[in-house]
């Protein structure tokens, strides 16, 4: 008969194995849901201190606030109440360059500056500005943008970047690409002619590739995080709703226009 290689799970009539471990035995019970996570991404069992970062950027991406997802998530639970699943796919979907999508598009950034510097990575702060700024300029230059800059609510400064970074720098893991990220930070200026803070989003996808994930995954584990936080704001919207007030508000306000003037 044909086979179907896995090295995840597979069931027998009496037995589950994940990750070549019984499931029952071995994981439930002793594994956490972050580690467990990283763990069949990674297909290795992360350590204390990469688990307190991995797990510290769920954290930091799950929820804040009424966010074009969660506000997603809220109608559709409004439109469809029987439709659990469609609620939390409608949040997800939302997930893109502007929100969400970031985390994956900065990891990808970083780590092809990062992967061109081969082994030979600087040293000091001096000569990661150098490195970032050239990266910088080369992306304005494009017509791109340099992802992982600026954030419509945080305008000073996003608190979870510098908490963030502490904690990977408390466990020995503050690696290339988040120092690259730090360096972004400090030289931006001096090529967009303006400063703008390092946002979450951005320095989760750092801390993610420093981690060694695989960075065209990134976004999955921002969607991961947020699956958590969309289910909370669809519990909220059962217990406390504004799904149908924000809809009545844009239904009554709306104005035709013609579209010829």
């Amino acid at each position: 008969m044909t086979t179907f290689p896995t090295s995840l799970g597979t069931s027998t009539a009496d037995e589950i194995r994940l990750l070549g471990h019984d499931l029952t035995a071995d994981l439930m019970g002793k594994v956490g849901f972050g580690e467990l996570a990283f763990w069949l991404v990674a297909l290795r069992r992360p350590t204390p201190s990469e688990t307190r970062v991995f797990e510290a950027v769920l954290v930091a991406l799950a929820d804040h606030g009424f966010t074009p997802t969660a506000i997603a998530a809220r109608l559709t639970y409004l439109s469809a109440p029987d439709s659990l699943q469609g609620a939390l796919a409608a949040g997800l979907l939302g997930g893109g360059s502007r929100f969400l999508g970031v985390t994956e598009d900065c990891g990808a950034f970083l780590h092809a500056v990062v992967t061109d510097l081969a082994d030979d990575l600087p040293s000091t702060d001096d000569e990661w500005d150098a490195v970032a700024l050239d990266a910088v300029r080369r992306t304005r230059e494009s017509g791109r943008y340099v992802p992982g800059l600026g954030h419509p609510v945080h305008k000073q400064g996003d608190p979870r970047t510098p908490v963030l970074i502490g904690i990977a720098d408390e466990e020995g893991l503050r690696g290339p690409h988040l120092r690259l990220f730090e360096a972004v930070g400090r030289v931006h200026e001096q090529v967009l002619g303006r400063r703008l803070p390092l946002n979450g989003a951005g320095v989760c996808g750092a801390a993610l590739a420093d981690l060694g994930l695989p960075v065209e995954l990134l976004r999955g584990f921002a969607l991961l995080a947020r699956a958590a936080g969309l289910l909370g704001q669809i519990a909220e919207e059962r217990r406390r709703p504004i799904g149908m007030d924000a809809y009545l508000m844009v239904d009554r306000n709306a104005e035709y226009v013609d579209p010829q003037s």
